[in-house]
């Protein structure tokens, strides 16, 4: 399915224990089932979660009095407090969240609150800080990194604040190719609204069909059309934030001097500062033309010069991405190409947009085949196109067959590549071995700077025990490796409570003070999605 056709309509409810539409959950293909018993041996199929009916959790401690209070600001029918709606909201979308989703007691939010508007929503927060009660935003709930959990921290309770109300297209600019859209708008549904004008945003990250524009800001997020339109930071043109301590409106001007950019500082904050509820963005005209060329090369390393050589030297692809032998072999498979599927080689994809798409496709042509790839049509880039968005559909069925499935993500500078891949690499296979579990490492360059790439990386392991811990270690053990070999623990998955650990590394302590002063600042209770980004301190110090 391609982009145009999401545009079609909002997408249905997610999955309560696995990814996106319950009709589109599929079985693995027969090729693929055929190849996991000889990459990681037999592993027993688990049980399969329980119905969310059948799920316990534990009764709300919100008092009469703070649903009273909560339903004077947003109304009474919009603080619900059923099982299966705070079941809906008690987390991500991790490999880790889902393992958990299998469990028959499980944690789940309070209560979740549903605000319509920026004011609502400032008067939510000043009621929780009142009452004692921890926030955590909640917009499409594709946080794979423990963005969402429903994490009390210090408080006696915790509310998920939804904020699938604030939809909507609030201002287009067509003269300077600017739009205002509430934070809680779906990314298909931003985009349909501004088809509707003949213009387009761009962003297409995994997550598309789900996650939502606010979300896209507070998590700094990266869409597959990097290499042609940015990343979403660099699109975001202002902020409107409702904080504990009062409102941010931010990003006046396209470019200013006054002081540090402060739009700039609550990108990536997740919720740990105040709530996004309005996003300026840069818009452009929807492209005229899209073009697609397939490539192939002898192995990652002259992949990953070509695309160097093409960021670099002026090629301009809308999307570029090369994919390593061992995930090449595996998109393979999914096709039922099991003749090509032991033959040695990288793969990679191109996408051009625009009315001079033509002439950049030829220029980026030029430079990939002068560093060592070639051409194999438009086939494999048609595929990818038609299933960019259905990856975690695949990770549920191989956990539903018993395979433990997960993906991370780094980048480094082009120099430093392929040291920090075989570093990741080594560690997710030697922590997995020394659990006793065969896996199988995939990696691709999904985003490209003219100094350097992303790397993103898939494994499958063959746990025969308890899976959640046997990762919990050899995570741990992956994100030591990145840090000691130069990467970012996050490129776009954002820090959540998962990559916490880690962050002081990254920006040193002086970094980490700067961002509880911040804090201590909006949120001097400490209510906002406790624990992510950057561990609170106690409440009012």
């Amino acid at each position: 399915m391609d982009v145009e056709d999401d545009r079609a309509g909002s997408p249905p409810e997610m999955r309560w224990d696995g990814w996106g539409d319950p009709e589109r959950a599929t079985d693995l293909p027969r090729a693929v089932r055929a190849l996991l018993p000889l990459m990681l041996g037999r592993v027993r199929r688990p049980d399969p979660a329980p119905a969310i009916g059948a799920v316990e959790i534990a009764a709300s401690r919100l008092s009469g009095e703070d649903i009273d209070a909560l339903g004077v600001v947003v109304g009474a029918d919009q603080v619900l407090t059923d099982a299966e709606t705070r079941i809906r909201r008690s987390g991500g979308k991790s490999t880790p969240d889902l393992l958990r989703r299998r469990a028959a007691r499980q944690e789940a939010p309070d209560a979740v609150v549903r605000p319509a508007d920026h004011d609502q929503v400032r008067e939510t927060l000043r009621t929780a800080a009142e009452r004692d009660l921890a926030v955590v935003p909640f917009g499409g709930g594709t946080s794979v990194v423990g963005g969402v959990d429903p994490d009390a921290g210090a408080h006696r309770a915790v509310i998920a604040l939804d904020l699938a109300l604030l939809s909507g297209l609030v201002r287009l600019d067509e003269v300077s190719g600017e739009a205002v859209l509430l934070a809680g708008t779906r990314a298909p549904e931003a985009e349909r609204m501004l088809a509707a004008h003949g213009f387009e945003l761009g962003h297409y990250p995994q997550s598309f069909r789900y996650a939502t524009i606010g979300g896209f800001a507070a998590a700094r997020s990266s869409g597959q059309n990097s290499a042609g339109y940015g990343r979403f930071e660099a699109m975001v043109t202002g902020i409107r934030m409702a904080t504990p301590t009062g409102d941010l409106d931010l990003g006046r001007a396209p470019g200013s001097a006054a002081g540090p950019d402060l739009t700039r500082l609550l990108l990536g904050s997740e919720g740990a500062f105040g709530v996004i509820t309005e996003v300026r963005v840069r818009v452009h005209r929807t492209p005229a033309e899209r073009i697609l060329e397939s490539w192939t090369f002898p192995d990652f390393a002259t992949g990953a010069d070509a695309l160097r050589q093409v960021v670099q030297r002026g090629g301009t692809p809308t999307v570029i991405r090369l994919s390593d032998e061992a995930e090449t072999g595996v998109s393979l498979a999914q096709l039922g190409r099991l003749g090509k599927v032991l033959a040695k080689g990288a793969s990679a994809v191109t996408v051009f947009e625009g009315e001079d798409a033509e002439r950049r496709r030829e220029r980026t042509a030029a430079l990939i085949a002068e560093a060592g790839g070639s051409s194999t049509g438009r086939g494999d880039a048609e595929e990818w196109m038609r299933t960019r968005f259905d990856g975690p559909y695949l990770r549920d069925a191989l956990l539903d067959a018993g395979v433990f499935c997960e993906t991370l993500e780094t980048a480094t500078t082009w120099s430093n590549l392929h040291a920090l891949r075989a570093a990741v690499t080594a560690a997710l296979k030697g922590g997995f071995s020394d659990a006793g579990a065969k896996s199988f490492v995939m990696c691709h360059v999904s985003h490209v700077y003219p100094t350097g790439a992303s790397l993103y990386f898939t494994v499958l392991a063959g746990i025969r025990g308890e899976q959640l811990g046997v990762w919990e270690t050899v995570k741990h053990r992956v994100g030591d490796a990145i840090a000691a070999a130069g990467g970012t623990i996050t490129h776009h998955h954002a820090v959540g409570r998962d990559h916490a650990p880690w962050l002081a590394d990254e920006i040193g302590e002086t970094g980490i003070r700067i961002l509880r002063a911040v804090k201590r600042e909006l949120d001097p209770r400490g209510i906002m999605n406790p624990g992510v980004l950057v561990p609170t301190e106690h409440p009012g110090a």
